[in-house]
């Protein structure tokens, strides 16, 4: 673990623990070695997934390891890549490897496990905290399953099955309020969710009397998205598909209806992050599209190449500059 000064790069302080854990070549052929999950920052703490899921609580400040939880006897076919998810006092993940995992809370200053939902492996995405029908919860991707859980207890409040090719599951979900049933106080969200070879689906839950549905609002079938998770801007999704060896797409959150859909063979992946009315996808060949949040068009404003090497972590925007990693190496860039 290792803190650098955001202005010049200089290491402030570096940290390390022991820890083995065995390649999965599909998971380090082209994507690297080092880890997937990125580092949460909550309360001057620290919060890490290593490799072989090892969690891990360091002071932000000096680097000094405050707590640890060894990771399970069974790893992740694909090693772990979702980021800890920090609400109300809790570190919660999905803990554990392939078949045998358990969405856990952890308190954020002593690592005692609060509560712990063993119904599935973990996924490849990161969970997600909202309130819905007057309750909160944690949705989250698991091996096979999309699952809703109670924030308070892990009680398990509902499931919709969802398994995909090669066992990846790895888009975190996305919550959508149309702004305008926002504003008048009728809201009903949208989760949207996606996966490999799957259409990206936006439903509706409901809680009756303590029973929670869920029922399909839109079912979108021109684009999927895999390992990369797209934004809403006002009522329109924006994101990458895998399909047609990589496309970018704009969707009518509301609706599902197709807006665009870019010129194909783009890339293998992008990560995308959006900042006001821009959105930004950082593909894997390291070419980084400033683009407008445009529902008419795909409309680019600027694109820079970034790197020498594959780039798949997510790029970190701050004001106007942007970090980039790549395989080796990270690197701070101005954007103009």
């Amino acid at each position: 673990m290792r803190a650098l000064d955001a202005a010049s790069g200089k290491v402030l302080w570096e940290t390390r623990y022991n820890a083995t854990y065995k390649p999965h070549p599909a998971a380090t052929r082209t994507h690297g070695t080092g880890p997937k999950s990125t580092p949460t920052f909550a309360e001057g703490r620290l919060y890490t997934l290593g490799m072989s899921g090892i969690v891990t609580a360091f002071d932000a400040a000096t680097g000094r390891q405050l707590w640890q939880k060894p990771g399970g006897p069974v790893e992740s076919l694909y090693h772990t890549a979702m980021s800890p998810l920090v609400d109300r006092g809790l570190v919660i993940l999905h803990v554990g490897g392939h078949n045998n995992g358990a969405l856990t809370a952890f308190d954020a200053c002593t690592s005692d496990v609060k509560w712990s939902w063993n119904g599935d492996g973990p996924s490849y995405g990161s969970p997600i905290a909202v309130d819905l029908a007057g309750t909160r919860q944690i949705i989250t991707m698991t091996q096979d399953n999309l699952v809703g859980v109670s924030a308070a207890t892990g009680e398990l409040l509902w499931k919709r099955p969802y398994t995909v090719r090669a066992t990846r599951n790895a888009v975190t979900p996305i919550v959508h309020t149309p702004p305008s049933l926002a504003r008048s106080g009728a809201a009903s969200p949208i989760v949207i969710v996606s996966g490999l070879g799957m259409p990206i689906t936006g439903f509706r839950l409901t809680n009756k009397g303590g029973q929670w549905s869920s029922e399909d609002v839109w079912v979108n079938n021109d684009a999927s998205m895999d390992m990369s998770t797209g934004v809403v801007v006002g009522d329109t999704l924006y994101g990458f598909s895998h399909r047609n060896a990589g496309q970018h797409f704009a969707i009518d959150a509301n609706t599902g209806q197709t807006m665009w859909l870019s010129e194909p063979r783009a890339a293998e992946n992008a990560a995308i992050v959006r900042a006001g009315d821009l959105w930004f996808a950082l593909d894997t060949l390291a070419e980084l599209k400033v683009m407008r949040a445009n529902p008419e068009q795909f409309e680019i404003v600027k694109s820079y190449d970034l790197a020498e090497s594959a780039t798949w972590a997510q790029p970190v925007l701050s004001g106007n500059r942007i970090l980039i990693k790549d395989l080796s190496s990270i690197a701070l860039w101005g954007v103009d």
